[in-house]
């Protein structure tokens, strides 16, 4: 069940106060360097010591450490099955079992368009995944709460398999670029519709320098860079408006039910185009 604002009980959030952590809505959120404060704590001058709400690291941010947690397991399953960039340079085992694939897919291996989100071809390719989901996780899970940060994570890694099978059906492609490039774009998003320009500035600057890598290097699945993107953005705009209070009071449940649908739509579509 979502917290209510501590000042408007009518209005449910996901955000808390950086300092003491009381849940606030868009209406009582201050932008501070240090993240969203409420009306109190932004006028103190001294130090506020945490309430329940705070914390760091896994407290703030569990889903952001778990997902970590299980790319890394899961290239440890590649290093063993030959495979992960590690086995010799031979495309093997796990990588090959459950990568995405156009023609595996058509045949009934649904199970890839989602597998191949957890798999990587390479340390470097893990290690850069994993760094950006690390920091942008602890900036977007405790600002939406764990079960929207979840939804739109992997709204954006299904989405991600989508335009990656309508590009190019045909390659094997693996790696949770999709899912980050969604969480990525959606905290842009997030931080323009809380009034953080600044910040939303600095991460738009990122996004297009990551974007022009996409279009530049080789070996990078545009499709799934551009699928995730695509979602991530469209999740956050939906975020945004229901915080605005355009999606009625139950808007927690109306933003989840939006990305459930577009995970779901973006599954199928990666389907029906294998």
């Amino acid at each position: 069940m979502a917290e209510t604002c501590y000042r408007h009980p009518d209005r449910e959030t996901g955000v808390s106060c950086s300092s003491c952590g009381k849940p606030i809505c868009p209406e009582c959120m201050t932008p501070t360097p240090v993240g969203m404060r409420c009306p109190e704590c932004a006028r103190q001058k001294t130090r506020v010591v945490r309430g329940p709400g705070g914390g760091s690291g896994f407290d703030r941010a569990p889903a952001t450490f778990i997902l970590i947690g299980l790319n890394v397991l899961a290239f440890l399953a590649e290093i063993a099955s030959g495979a992960g960039g590690l086995g010799g340079g031979t495309i093997t085992g796990i990588t090959l079992d459950f990568g995405l694939f156009g023609p595996a897919v058509a045949d009934g291996e649904w199970y890839r368009i989602l597998t191949c989100g957890f798999l990587h071809a390479s340390l470097l390719h893990l290690g850069f995944n994993m760094f950006a989901l690390y920091v942008i996780g602890q900036l977007l899970e405790p600002a939406l709460g764990t079960t929207r940060f979840v939804a739109l994570y992997f709204a954006s890694l299904l989405a991600g398999s989508f335009g990656a099978l309508l590009l190019d059906p045909n390659a094997l492609t693996v790696g949770a670029s999709g899912a980050v490039f969604g969480i990525f774009g959606a905290t842009m998003i997030i931080a323009r519709g809380r009034g953080m320009n600044e910040i939303a500035s600095q991460l738009g600057l990122l996004l297009i320098l990551n974007l022009a890598i996409t279009f530049w290097a080789s070996n990078i699945s545009v499709g799934g860079h551009l699928g995730g993107l695509a979602a991530g953005l469209l999740c956050a705009v939906v975020i945004v408006a229901g915080e605005r209070g355009r999606l009625g009071r139950n808007h927690f449940g109306a933003e989840i039910g939006f990305m459930v649908v577009l995970a779901v739509v973006s599954f199928f579509g990666a389907i029906s185009v294998a």
